[in-house]
């Protein structure tokens, strides 16, 4: 008999005792683990952030189609609008720089705006996937340091 009337119970002191050792089990089980998925975790990340860059970018290809190809040419290789697929553009904007140019276009040009937040028709998930595809180019992007010639106008 414990101290104060506490009675133990020998079947709660066995069932405890039993979880407790699961506990310390699966503990250690996971400690030892640990090194396998700090091994494998980097590749799997990476695989993933590549498999969303190619869907964004192919949704990007759709809606470049529908809303960019008339000035910039399907392929961005350019008209009416500069060349966006050459070296120069592509290396010297960032990503946040072409998603600003794309949502908020170009004041005094024919560049409007395609943001819904500034009246156009592209959510800023569409564009960024718009600034996905226009980004795949760079790789393979000609040197056209006359980018910003209009063929067209």
């Amino acid at each position: 008999m414990m101290p104060h009337g506490f009675n133990t119970d020998p079947g709660l002191e066995e069932s405890t005792n039993r979880v407790m050792l699961w506990g310390a089990v699966l503990m250690v089980a996971m400690a030892l683990a640990f090194p396998f998925y700090r091994w494998f975790e980097p590749e799997a990340r990476a695989a993933a952030r590549e498999a969303q860059t190619a869907s964004l970018a192919a949704e990007g290809e759709g809606i470049w189609g529908f809303n960019c190809a008339s000035c910039h040419g399907l392929d961005g290789e350019g008209g009416v609008g500069p060349a966006l697929n050459s070296t120069q553009f592509l290396q010297s904007a960032t990503d946040d720089q072409i998603a600003l140019l794309v949502a908020v276009g170009i004041p005094g040009s024919q560049m409007g705006a395609y943001s819904q937040d500034h009246g156009g028709p592209l959510t800023s998930e569409q564009i960024r996937a718009v600034t996905t595809f226009m980004r795949s180019w760079e790789p393979e992007a000609p040197d056209r340091p006359d980018w910003r010639a209009m063929m067209g106008g």
